[in-house]
């Protein structure tokens, strides 16, 4: 191929990829809740041999073909340490498309601090009107669960956001997880929210704050209960 054809192709080439669909969806939650594994998990379809902990922010691109149209994504993991995520929090929230909250099943905590991550999306302009899915991971775990199902998917529906448990280090839940991430995509690309939205599961005030914050306070005695009690 000569000089000129192969500058062709490649303005060709650059011109797909300008007219290709693409959108960033961030994951977030507490520190070892399993982020980078669940998107190493889609994005390369194992599950990582070493895992170290996130300082900043992880990216990873996964491109699908979804309605015989070809869409890429976007996967921007980030840090859960508030000292790693300070600089960063105004670039990362900027122009995204959706958000995966994560938790640990078999640490309470980490559900419980599923609030404030709720509304620092809220601070940063990521409303109800923004995709949002609830993912618990570690399933595979099943002899250490402390956040039941159903407590779960309370918080979700109160939030219009669908839940999904899963493993990224199962092989099994492979499939599973590949599924959540396809299913986003085409909600995406038919600009379509998860779930239909209800404007009273929202509204602009401090009561709704504050009780948004209960609702971790609120999961004291289960991590009371969960310390004799498994969940399947």
């Amino acid at each position: 191929m000569n000089g000129s054809m192969q500058t062709f192709a490649q303005s060709g080439a650059l011109l797909r990829d300008r007219r290709q669909k693409t959108f960033k969806i961030i994951v977030i939650g507490d520190s070892n809740v399993g982020k980078t594994c669940l998107t190493f998990r889609f994005c390369g379809g194992q599950f990582p041999e070493r895992i170290e902990a996130t300082i900043g922010v992880d990216f990873r691109e996964k491109r699908l073909k979804i309605d015989n149209e070809e869409i890429l994504l976007q996967l921007w993991d980030t840090a859960g340490q508030e000292r790693f995520r300070r600089s960063m929090v105004q670039h990362y929230y900027r122009n995204v498309h959706a958000v995966v909250f994560v938790y640990d099943v078999t640490r309470l905590s980490s559900f419980q601090s599923l609030p404030l991550w709720i509304e620092e999306c809220n601070m940063n302009s990521l409303n109800c009107t923004i995709p949002r899915i609830l993912v618990g991971n570690k399933c595979d775990c099943k002899d250490q669960l402390a956040v039941p199902t159903n407590i779960a998917q309370r918080f979700a529906d109160q939030h219009c956001m669908p839940l999904f448990e899963t493993s990224a280090k199962d092989d099994s839940d492979c499939d599973h997880i590949e599924g959540i991430f396809i299913t986003l995509a085409h909600k995406l690309k038919a600009s379509k929210p998860m779930m239909p939205i209800d404007p009273s599961h929202f509204p602009i005030d401090t009561a709704h704050r504050s009780n948004e914050l209960s609702v971790g306070r609120g999961m004291d005695n289960l991590a009371t209960d969960s310390s004799s009690s498994c969940y399947c």
